[in-house]
């Protein structure tokens, strides 16, 4: 369980996948050029699109996604980590699955992660969201293995519902990932608090990378990338624009959290209500 450097990459993805491909493996590759060996992108990474149809119309299925192969080959030439914070991964003809994949340093897919909870809320000022519409939610918790110890993966909405994390904790993961797209404003209420919550509960390293910014469709995402130590410290943390963040990295710190405070030891089953 040596250090290591990790960094999260803010985009403020389009709905040009070509282009979003690009503008993710410049950052990448300037995340690797900073010394990161576990670098990761946000929630929609290579889509942003302004309806379900344009989603629908501009998304593949695992074996046809162009951004794959590329993304593959990035990891083994950069010889990084890489954690693609989801893409839309057509399942059916109606469906995506929100999906997280990380590749390793030899370009193969180490783990593959479905967002098991989704966004299906109205806002203030009558924004609404219903992922569900349009997307096959997962059933699966994943830990992804790396030469530091386990990683827990979620993606965005994932992040309010703490029995997951309990469960990848518990699991063994020193760490999680949060990749995001959060609206601004759930961002300025509750993304520093849920995150760093997730972390001081389970003694883990947070890595959330994010989307940013005022998007081609209209849309707005909040940003601030997070980079949060197992006491609940934010180590890093980006403003609204496109960028890298880093932070170096000792899986060691979460073995020592949790010393300090066992409550994952003292988890008890109970009655009730």
């Amino acid at each position: 369980m040596t250090a290591f450097r990790a960094a999260c990459v803010q985009l403020r993805s389009g709905e040009n996948v070509g282009e979003n491909v690009r503008a993710a493996s410049a950052l990448i590759r300037e995340a690797a050029a900073g010394g990161a060996t576990f670098i990761a992108t946000p929630e929609n990474t290579t889509l942003m699109a302004a309806d379900a149809g344009a989603k629908m119309a501009s998304s593949f299925s695992a074996g046809d996604d162009p951004a794959l192969p590329q993304f593959a080959a990035l990891a083994k030439e950069l010889n990084i980590h890489l954690l693609i914070g989801s893409l839309a991964i057509k399942v059916s003809q109606t469906r995506t699955a929100n999906r997280s994949i990380l590749f390793k340093p030899d370009g193969r897919v180490g783990a593959r992660y479905d967002k098991i909870h989704l966004f299906d809320v109205t806002l203030d000022g009558g924004e609404t969201y219903a992922e569900s519409n349009t997307v096959e939610g997962g059933n699966q918790a994943v830990l992804a293995p790396t030469p530091w110890g386990p990683v827990g993966l979620s993606v965005c909405y994932d992040v309010r519902f703490p029995q997951l994390y309990q469960r990848l904790a518990l699991g063994g993961a020193f760490a999680f990932t949060v990749p995001s797209a959060f609206t601004v404003p759930t961002g300025e209420a509750h993304w520093h608090v849920l995150l760093r919550a997730r972390a001081i509960e389970n003694g883990a390293f947070v890595f959330a990378p994010a989307q940013g910014g005022t998007h081609a469709n209209g849309r707005k995402t909040y940003g601030h990338s997070l980079i949060i130590g197992p006491w609940g410290e934010v180590l890093a943390e980006a403003g609204t624009e496109p960028g890298v963040i880093y932070a170096d990295i000792d899986p060691a710190a979460s073995a020592a959290a949790r010393a300090k405070l066992p409550n994952l030891k003292h988890a008890r089953d109970f009655a009730g209500p």
